[in-house]
């Protein structure tokens, strides 16, 4: 069945790919965007923070995919970045809630962009959707954020979150990050290298959103994980692929946490999330081992 799709955030590496997926699917798809654009898709304008929406985005919409929110890693994490990291999340979710609440509409899934940050870190156990809420930054952002998220219930709409780890692509994200230094001859491991990276190749990851919008027995929270390999074993592996070698010691905690500040949470810890409830929905990672993602994107 075909739908019309509503998709925020849509100029980001997840949005770009999702979208041109979703097309090949034949759906119909437009986007939310601060600025007009000219494209393959069309684009009705909203500011989340002035609250501005043009209404008849929702025409003939059956679904949204909310993945809009200010980059994690993009800049350092600064009192006004963390304000700006949360509130183009919360915001952005209260002003589709007033949209929707507020006009005719046909909407009847809305599947939002979540994180595994929402655990916070701990590599002790293994996190599935039951588990509750950690407590550092990236874990509150995360709590609120799907909050937000599930007033859209309220309002007899299907919601969905999908929890997101680290993205394999090599067009950008932490990926394209990790390869650059590798490619200079600089790469090494972060901190003790031993800390969990749970990851899914982009390509899984849509096919879970496009899963999604297709099936209604589908709601609630699901992790979006193939699997999970130590920083260490993700730097040596991405190495391999690219055909040089790891030869400097590992970049010490101390000196990212100079650089990143509280930055520098995010590399230096990690946490080990399960993905066997999307897995009893039937679906079916094409990438689960490590060295078969890295293959597919850099050969």
């Amino acid at each position: 069945m075909a739908h019309k799709i509503l998709i925020t955030g849509a100029s980001g590496l997840i949005g770009q790919k999702l979208t041109d997926e979703l097309i090949k699917l034949r759906h119909s798809v437009v986007h939310f965007s601060r600025t007009l654009q000219q494209g393959k898709v069309k684009t009705f304008v909203w500011n989340i923070f002035s609250g501005e929406v043009d209404p008849t985005a929702l025409e003939g919409v059956d679904t949204i995919i909310h993945l809009a929110g200010a980059g994690i890693a993009d800049k350092r994490w600064t009192p006004s970045r963390k304000k700006e990291i949360l509130e183009s999340r919360t915001r952005s979710t209260q002003l589709l809630f007033e949209t929707l609440k507020n006009n005719s509409n046909q909407v009847r899934s809305f599947i939002s962009a979540s994180a595994i940050g929402y655990y916070g870190f701990n590599e002790e156990k293994i996190f599935v959707e039951t588990d509750g809420p950690g407590n550092d930054f990236l874990a509150c952002v995360t709590q609120r954020w799907e909050a937000e998220a599930d007033k859209i219930n309220e309002l007899g709409i299907r919601v969905v979150k999908i929890r997101i780890g680290i993205v394999l692509s090599k067009r950008g994200g932490a990926l394209a990050k990790m390869a650059k230094p590798i490619n200079y001859f600089v790469g090494s491991p972060l901190g003790t290298g031993k800390q969990m990276m749970s990851w899914i190749h982009l390509d899984d990851l849509c096919s879970i959103f496009s899963k999604a919008v297709d099936d209604a027995k589908i709601y609630g929270a699901y992790n979006a994980i193939a699997g999970w390999n130590t920083n260490a074993e993700v730097i040596n592996a991405l190495a391999k692929i690219l055909n040089k070698p790891i030869w400097l010691p590992n970049v010490p905690a101390f000196a990212l946490k100079m650089i990143l500040g509280k930055m520098s949470e995010m590399v230096l810890n990690g946490s080990r999330v399960s993905s066997e409830k999307i897995k009893n929905t039937g679906f079916h990672f094409k990438f689960s081992k490590l060295e078969e993602a890295l293959a597919d994107l850099f050969n």
